[in-house]
This record gives structure tokens, sequence and C-alpha cells, in this order.
């Protein structure tokens, strides 16, 4: 046996080879549309996780915000609180006819019984000179 002779293959024209070659041919096309499938079902799956983080992504951030927004509004609710107790003491004090008194000479130099007002110059004109 020579390096030149080759043999030569026949193909057996049978019954079964045809149905071996049918078989292997609807294997193969079955592995493409599995394939095909696969691919389809990965891009989806990818879609769905991308617009899933992001959406995640976006309430996280938007309950970030309500919770600065809930702080600021108790810091003013507090204040507020602060404000109105201020109020309601002033109200209880102008109830007291002794504070409405001492307002009335302070400001509008009214005086009691037997009182005299003096009119003394400021201590700014004073300390400066």
């Amino acid at each position: 046996m020579g390096a030149h002779s080759k043999k030569k293959v026949t193909t057996i024209h049978e019954q079964y080879v045809q149905e071996r070659a049918v078989v292997t041919e609807q294997n193969t096309k079955k592995k493409k549309y599995l394939v095909r499938r696969l691919t389809v079902f990965f891009i989806f799956a990818c879609v769905l996780t991308g617009y899933l983080v992001s959406s995640i992504f976006s309430q996280a951030s938007a309950v970030e915000q309500k919770k600065k927004e809930l702080q600021n509004l108790e810091a003013k609710l507090e204040k507020l609180q602060e404000d109105q107790t201020i109020l309601e003491e002033q109200i209880q004090k102008l109830n007291d006819d002794e504070y409405l008194g001492q307002l009335a000479r302070k400001y509008y130099y009214l005086s009691d019984d037997n009182e005299i007002i003096f009119d003394l110059p400021e201590d700014d004109e004073s300390s400066s000179n």
C-alpha cells in the first residue's frame, strides 16, 4: 500500500441511512431553534432585570427624597410648636394686669397714681463720648 493509493468510499442508499440523515438534520434544526429561543429568553431576562433594577434605584432615591422632606417638615413643625409655646406664654402674661401695667409704663409712658416719669437720655450717647 503506497502513499498514492486512495480508497473510495461509497454511500449506502438504504432507508436506514436516509432516516438517520433526516433525524440528524432534525436534531440540528432543534438545536438551532433551542439556541434562538434561549437567546431571546436571555435578552428578555436581561431587559426585565435592567428595568427592575432601575425602578428599584429610582424608588430608593424617591424614598430618600421623601425622608429628607420629612426631616425638614419635622424641623419646621418643631419650630412652629416652639413659637406656639412662646405665644401661649405671652397670652398668659397679657392676661395678667400687673404685666400689662409694666408694658404700658414702659412703652407708652403711663404712670400709676403718685408716680413721676423721667425721660433719661440713652446710654449709647454717654458711653461713646
